[in-house]
């Protein structure tokens, strides 16, 4: 387990620089509050390479390798607030488990976590991350995120962290009734934040923002 001191930080990554960045995304108009006390017990600066530490608690995406990135706190906000719109899910899927951050998040909010990585590095990293971390209801692996992880659904909520052009059938047919799918979906030309809905076996679809995610990949690398 990683020890009190380490998780609490210190200096840019201390309570203090935790509760600013809380406060700047309340006032980005984020509302739900269990959304926001997560976001501020969850020790970012564990999830970035010591090097981008003191950077961690700035409104902003950070690499972490690999072309990849941890997400804008803001937008991580914003999905998971949108992810628990209709109220708590029960199971959700993530795809593209990266540092691990956003699982993190969800753990603190939701009862059980699935995570898929289709990069093996940041899989082991993340997976060893979470469990030292002590987030106990988050299960992870390595796969393909175009496939989901049938096999534990169907899922409440399904939460995508790079876009895909469209939504992926596979992922939408693991969806369960009454779910909220919640997702970055384009292209290099734009990128629309979209919240699914599934009500009746149907689909009612709402466009939530303008982002920019790193492209949906198949397969492992």
């Amino acid at each position: 387990m990683i020890d009190e001191l380490k998780r609490r930080g210190i200096g840019m990554t201390s309570e203090r620089t935790r509760t600013r960045l809380v406060e700047r995304l309340r006032e980005r108009g984020i509302r739900n509050e269990a959304v926001l006390e997560a976001i501020r017990a969850t020790p970012r600066h564990l999830f970035v390479d010591e090097a981008l530490a003191s950077r961690a608690y700035d409104d902003t995406a950070l690499p972490i390798g690999h072309g990849q990135t941890i997400s804008q706190p803001y937008v991580v906000a914003r999905m998971t607030e949108a992810l628990l719109l209709d109220g708590v899910p029960e199971r959700v899927l993530e795809i593209g488990t990266g540092s691990g951050y956003q699982a993190a998040i969800l753990a603190q909010l939701v009862p059980e976590v699935y995570t898929i990585e289709r990069i093996a590095f940041l899989a082991r990293q993340a997976q060893r991350r979470l469990r030292e971390l002590g987030y106990h209801n988050v299960r992870a692996r390595l796969g393909d995120g175009y496939e989901g992880w049938a096999s534990h659904g169907p899922f409440q909520g399904i939460l995508l962290t790079a876009a895909p052009k469209t939504l992926p059938e596979s992922l939408i047919s693991q969806l369960a009734e009454g779910g909220r799918l919640v997702a970055p979906v384009g292209g290099r030309a734009g990128q629309e934040l979209l919240l699914v809905r599934r009500i009746n076996d149907g689909l009612q679809q709402q466009v939530l923002d303008q982002v920019s995610f790193v492209p949906m990949l198949g397969g492992l690398s």
